[in-house]
């Protein structure tokens, strides 16, 4: 007779070498992260004394943190919104059976495939003051008549990356929803088409509905990516102009690498786990209530 306990024992048993990297790989650094942030420590690393939550006090008190914040959120939610829009209706485009689909696949996931820090660099030139390629063809079309100064101004600056932000989110947007539409049989379509169903009745009854798990799928996977996302931001503008285009991310960078600050640079890391995991949850939690009720 198999021993009942065996089973459950030999799959914790053959699971565990994993288990406990995974736990020590994500145990170290936030420990560290703690620890730094409640001592007081000098720009070189040199721990100094136990402070508390001095850091998270000058933090949170910083008349910086809370634009920051904000700008976060705006940051966050534009780029990703923005990309799932954009992104729906390039997935069912790219779905359709036309000559050349494999090429235009292909040319929309190649921007997956560039570094994004040298993507930033090459619309950091694009709309340079001076020389730029956007100010050049606006003025060649006539819409505009002297160049325009786009990452001079904060809040233009800041729109102009929120853009660029969705640019490079839309490849691995759309990767998902073509692996959702994929999953799709076309009988239904066929079925409604016979039916009388119009195309705008099939894309709101068959495809939005079956498309929904990797709508949601890509709004969490995009959040954590976007929220954290520091190289579009710091490569364009370093935050500024006076602090006017910085998030979190690229706070903490300057906080703990330019001024020398890493015990609050530690705190900042904190807040945006915690904000990170309020999402997911608070996200995860509201879907399976939707589920249900479509359920019952």
């Amino acid at each position: 007779m198999q021993n009942p306990v065996r089973g459950p024992v030999l799959a914790w048993g053959l699971i565990a070498p994993s288990l406990l990297l995974t736990i020590f790989i994500l145990a170290y650094p936030l420990s560290t992260l703690v620890f730094q942030s409640v001592h007081d420590i000098s720009r070189f690393g040199l721990l100094r004394a136990f402070n508390g939550l001095d850091n998270f006090r000058t933090v949170f008190t910083d008349p910086v943190f809370g634009h920051v914040v904000w700008r976060t959120v705006q940051w966050t939610v534009c780029v990703v919104g923005g990309a799932v829009l954009c992104a729906v209706p390039i997935a069912l485009i790219l779905q359709q059976d036309f000559y050349g689909r494999g090429v235009a696949r292909t040319i929309v996931m190649l921007p997956w495939a560039v570094s994004l820090t040298m993507t930033a660099i090459v619309w950091t030139w694009a709309f340079n003051g001076q020389y730029g390629m956007v100010n050049a063809s606006l003025a060649m079309v006539g819409i505009i008549q002297e160049p325009i100064n786009w990452l001079a101004d904060g809040q233009l600056a800041f729109w102009v990356e929120v853009g660029v932000g969705i640019l490079v989110s839309i490849p691995f947007t759309v990767t998902i929803f073509l692996g959702g539409l994929s999953s799709v049989s076309q009988d239904i379509y066929e079925a409604a088409g016979i039916e009388g169903a119009s195309r705008w009745q099939q894309f709101r009854r068959l495809t939005l509905p079956l498309l929904k798990p990797f709508i949601h799928m890509a709004i969490v996977l995009n959040v954590i990516y976007v929220f954290n996302s520091f190289p579009i931001i710091w490569i364009m503008t370093q935050g500024g102009p006076d602090n006017a285009t910085h998030i979190l991310v690229t706070w903490l960078y300057q906080l703990g690498f330019r001024l020398g600050r890493p015990g609050e640079a530690a705190a900042i890391s904190l807040v945006m786990l915690a904000l990170l995991l309020a999402f997911t949850v608070f996200y995860l939690r509201l879907q399976k209530r939707q589920s249900a009720k479509a359920a019952a």
